[in-house]
């Protein structure tokens, strides 16, 4: 499928960087810190691309919320410092093939967490909307991806979203901007998408005569 667009917005993890190990093996931890299990906490409140300052408010009294956070924070910082994360196939040739004022990264993580996961896999985005941005609202609601089109300077008509995750899927759908789903996370079924590919060795972009971003998949 081929999209012609002005820009490119990648959500973070398991779009670009493959962290999963790694919060899985944090988490585990620092939930059972608190006397948790990692199952039960899936099946008590959401936690794929949300904020992690959300997920601690709704686990831990209000007094212990901000000292867990930090915790958190450094603990996941660690971790990918120590080699916890790894590119997604196809990310680095991809951003390297692309100008840096014609894309951004949009996550829910915080800034601190999503810069030291990016820089260790060799990504380094001029743009970068985190959780604790100006934004007061998260996936699926539009205002990262909104937020991220007006930072580069573009329509969020003339922007793509590229994500594994229903929420920023539909977040990219309600900010008015075609999307491309990865299967990194969910399976094909699970996502709505209006392309659909398996990681980024599937997707190619280029800057055509116009100035415009020609994107393809397949």
């Amino acid at each position: 499928m081929r999209f012609t667009a002005d820009a490119l917005l990648f959500d973070s993890d398991e779009t670009l960087v493959s962290s999963l190990w790694s919060v899985r093996h944090v988490w585990s931890r620092w939930v059972e810190s608190y006397g948790m299990t990692l199952e039960e906490v899936v099946a008590r409140v959401e936690v794929h691309g949300r904020p992690a300052a959300e997920i601690a408010a709704a686990l831990l009294p209000a007094d212990q919320v901000a000292e867990g956070l930090r915790r958190l924070v450094d603990a996941e910082v660690a971790d990918a410092l120590a080699g916890g994360v790894v590119p997604v196939p196809g990310a680095v040739a991809l951003l390297a093939s692309l100008p840096q004022d014609r894309w951004a990264v949009v996550t829910s993580s915080s800034r601190r967490v999503a810069e030291t996961r990016l820089n260790q896999v060799g990504v380094h985005p001029k743009f970068l909307i985190t959780s604790d941005d100006d934004i007061t609202r998260y996936k699926p609601h539009p205002e990262p991806f909104l937020l991220a089109a007006e930072r580069l300077g573009f329509d969020p008509a003339r922007c793509v979203v590229v994500e594994d995750a229903p929420a920023g899927l539909a977040a990219g759908r309600a900010a008015g901007m075609a999307t491309i789903a990865l299967t990194t996370t969910h399976r094909p079924d699970e996502l709505e998408a209006d392309a659909t590919v398996a990681d980024l060795t599937a997707l190619s972009a280029r800057v055509n005569g116009s100035g415009e971003l020609e994107i393809t998949t397949g």
